[in-house]
C-alpha cells in the first residue's frame, strides 16, 4: 500500500502499488475494512497521483493486504482483507 483516500481515520480506497509498478486505487472500503485499515495508516505530507491521475494521500507502512487479482478497465483493486 502507498496510500489512501479520504481521511487517516475513515480512508475510502487505498492506493495500492500492482505488480507491474503502476499505482491503482481500490474499490471503495466496507465500513468493517475501513476501521481495521485506519489505525494502521501512517500519512506522509503531500499529495500523489495515480497513472490515470487520481488523486491520493501517501502514507507509510508495510501492511499488507490481500486482494483480488484480475485485470480491469480502470485498474479498481478489489481488497479482500489485511493479512
Amino acid at each position: 500500500m502507498v496510500g489512501f483516500t479520504g481521511t487517516a481515520r475513515h480512508p475510502k480506497s487505498l492506493a495500492l502499488r500492482l505488480p507491474d509498478g503502476r499505482v491503482a486505487l481500490s474499490q471503495r472500503l466496507t465500513t468493517s475494512l475501513a476501521s481495521v485499515v485506519g489505525p494502521r495508516l501512517l500519512p506522509r505530507a503531500g499529495r500523489s497521483f495515480t497513472a490515470v491521475s487520481d488523486s491520493y494521500k501517501p502514507a507509510v507502512g508495510g501492511v499488507v493486504k490481500e486482494v483480488v487479482a484480475g485485470t480491469t478497465r480502470h485498474a479498481i483493486v478489489p481488497v479482500m482483507r489485511l493479512r
